[in-house]
Parts: C-alpha cells; sequence; structure tokens
C-alpha cells in the first residue's frame, strides 16, 4: 500500500469519531475529490481522461480500506496463503489439471478465497443473498488457479431483462433461476497464461450446476415461500473497467459462452467505501429506518444502496452523488440451449448445455494454454512472496 493511499484516507478523519453531521458531509465531499472524481452540481464527474487506468485509479481508496479492515483477520494467515500459489520457475504446464472445488462456510478455503479476491483491482462485494463460491485447483500442481464467486442478481438490470424479454411479474417469477458471478478471474501466475478465461469457462460448466441445484434443490424461496426445483438457466456478470476484453472472446468450438448485452448506467456505492461508510450507517441508523426491504428478509438496511442514498439525503446530498459514471459492459451466460425461453414461461423444460469442465479445459489447453506458454514465458517470472498484501 503506497504512503500517498494511506494518507488520503487519514484526511477524511479518523473512523469511530462522532462528527457532526456538516462535519461527515465535508469530509464526505473531500474523499470522493481525493479518489479523483469532481463534484459540479452535486454530480459525480468522472476525469475527463476516463481510461481503464484511470478507472482503476478510481478505485483505489475503495481497495485500501477493505484491505485494511480485512487484514485484522486475515493477516495472519497469509503465509499458508502464499503457500497455495504457484511459482512461476516451478509451474509444470503440461501438468495441469483443474478441478472445481465447492467453498465451504468457515473454511480455511473461505478464508483464502477473501484473500485472494482482495488482490483485485476494484473491491469486490460478497454477494448478495444465495451464494456459491468455488477455488479453480489445478491438482497437478497442487495450487490454486483461480476464483468463482455466484451471487443473487440484482432485480433491475436492463440489459438482461431486454435480451430476456422480461415483464415484471414473470422476472419476479424466474429471477430465481438466474445468478451473477460478482467475483470472477485467475492467480498468478495462471493469470498470465490467461487463465481467466478458463475460469469463465468453468463458470457454465456442469460442475457449476450441479452445485447449485444440490445447495437449493427443495429450498423455499424467501418472498414467495415457493421450492426451488434446482434448476440454473442463466449466469450474468459485469465487466471491471468498462468494455471487456476477456468474456468478449471466451468461447466453446463455435459457441460464444458470454453474451454482450449492454451497460450498467454507472451507479453503485463503491466510492463510498471507506470508513465514512460506517459513519453515514450509523447517520441513517439514528435518523431513518428501513424502507426497501421486504418483511421476511429480516430488519435492517435492505444493503449498502438504501444505506448511501439516505445517508446522502441526510446530509442534504443529492442522491444523484450515487451515480459513479462508470459504466460497466454486461453479460449473459446461456446455461441451457432455451435459457431465455424458459425464463420468459414460454418453455417449461430447461434443456441444459452439456459443458462438463474436462472438456471445456481440453479445448482451452490446445487453443489458449499451450500456445501461450510456447509463445511467452514471462509467467516464470513470477514468485509467489510478491503476491503478499501484509507479510
Amino acid at each position: 500500500m503506497s504512503a500517498e493511499g494511506k494518507g488520503a484516507v487519514l484526511t477524511t478523519g479518523t473512523p469511530g469519531r462522532n462528527r457532526s453531521p456538516e462535519e461527515l458531509r465535508a469530509a464526505l465531499l473531500t474523499f470522493l475529490e481525493q479518489q479523483g472524481f469532481r463534484v459540479e452540481g452535486g454530480v459525480v464527474r468522472l476525469p475527463p481522461d476516463a481510461r481503464k487506468e484511470t478507472i482503476r485509479a478510481l478505485h483505489r481508496l475503495a481497495v485500501e480500506h477493505r484491505r485494511r479492515e480485512q487484514g485484522k483477520r486475515l493477516a495472519r494467515w497469509e503465509p499458508e496463503f502464499l503457500s497455495r500459489v504457484a511459482s512461476g520457475r516451478d509451474l509444470r504446464v503440461e501438468a495441469i489439471r483443474p478441478r472445481l472445488v465447492e467453498v465451504q462456510r468457515r473454511s480455511r478455503d473461505e478464508l483464502f478465497f477473501r484473500w485472494a479476491a482482495l488482490h483485485w483491482s476494484i473491491p469486490v462485494s460478497s454477494g448478495y443473498g444465495r451464494r456459491l463460491r468455488f477455488l479453480l485447483v489445478d491438482e497437478g500442481n497442487e495450487k490454486v488457479m483461480g476464483i468463482l464467486g455466484l451471487g443473487d442478481p440484482v432485480f433491475a438490470l436492463a440489459p438482461r431483462d431486454r435480451w430476456i424479454g422480461w415483464d415484471e411479474e414473470t422476472k419476479r417469477q424466474k429471477i430465481r433461476y438466474v445468478m451473477d458471478a460478482f467475483v470472477l478471474g485467475a492467480l498468478p501466475p495462471y493469470a498470465d497464461l490467461l487463465g481467466g478465461k478458463l475460469v469463465a469457462m468453468a463458470a457454465a460448466s456442469n460442475e457449476v450446476r450441479e452445485a447449485f441445484s444440490r445447495k437449493y434443490q427443495g429450498a423455499s424461496t424467501v418472498i414467495a415461500g415457493e421450492r426451488h426445483d434446482g434448476h440454473l438457466a442463466l449466469l450474468t456478470t459485469a465487466s471491471a473497467l468498462g468494455p471487456s476484453s476477456l468474456y468478449n472472446r471466451v468461447r466453446y468450438g463455435e459457441r460464444l459462452l458470454y453474451l454482450p448485452v449492454g451497460y450498467t448506467r454507472g451507479f453503485g456505492e463503491f466510492h463510498f467505501s471507506s470508513a465514512l461508510y460506517e459513519e453515514l450507517l450509523q447517520l441513517v441508523r439514528e435518523r431513518s429506518y428501513p424502507t426497501a426491504k421486504h418483511v421476511r428478509w429480516g430488519k435492517g438496511f435492505r444493503n449498502r444502496r438504501e444505506v448511501v442514498r439516505k445517508g446522502l439525503r441526510e446530509l442534504g446530498l443529492s442522491t444523484d452523488l450515487h451515480q459513479h459514471g462508470v459504466r460497466r459492459q454486461i453479460f449473459v451466460v446461456p446455461l441451457a440451449e432455451n435459457a431465455a425461453a424458459f425464463l420468459r414461461g414460454e418453455d417449461q423444460d430447461l434443456r441444459p448445455l452439456d459443458l462438463p469442465l474436462q472438456k471445456l479445459f481440453a479445448y482451452f489447453r490446445e487453443r489458449w494454454l499451450l500456445p501461450r506458454a510456447r509463445r511467452d514465458d514471462r509467467f516464470r517470472a513470477f514468485r509467489p512472496e510478491d503476491y503478499a498484501l501484509w507479510s
């Protein structure tokens, strides 16, 4: 973590300090500017040169804050985690043999997953509602290749809804057959061997659908109270930094696995992900009450978005500050031949695609892995110790 990053966070105030709303308002506006945003007329503006590196820089303070907070629990495990990261010098490319391992709650794998996600250049959410998390493990080299996290999709996502052809009522009935990939990617040195493509392919595999069925078949939905039949029809995901070069070219033979369907409108709350968020939460708890949450979901505020919007109003700031302007490309991943028709309610029976992980890997191996390893050996320079966050 850079000294510059530490200094920028400290100027927002000491966490836990009981500030007045006026002081909190000033600190929040200062923090937005420190991230690189311009605040004009109650609206957040992106810098004029908003290229990928610029957008990555906008996320820096939020990422550093999350690393500090998570480090309180995870730092002592880092030497063990680093032992599960491959050395480029020792990696046997010909021996790579991937397997998806479902992450169990309160396990060492869960801690590793959280640690690995802290290396992403944008803050990774924990997912919402239902969750499935996986490690992609290389059994041939006994190291972790990548991570994959699936969670409940957001209800309002216009590009996805247009692609499916949903009306509101059908969406309420069928959205339980959709999951969102909230984190997906490869760890080094596999990332340099295009391992991110393999993790993306693995998300569409039979193994993921089967894990979903094992976990959720027979479970009751929270609001409707209906029993789930265990089918998973569609995945969604969003690029991290504008247009995606990764998802745009993920295919299996002639089948394009990730279909681009549009862009987000640039709303979110990553630019409030700091110690200031805790102060916003405290302010909202004292002065407001939850309104966006269904009674069956329990007490409290539904999510960070509700807290931020209510907090901005309490501070006399425009909720337009919630729109950061970073538009992300949306992709849908059909897991069945008739995924859209099924989700529209036109087909009653889902016809799943047959995509076993080993067949996906065999294609990836010949199409991307071996050619990349032969023409570019820079992955050999990677050392696990260079991946340390705290030690």
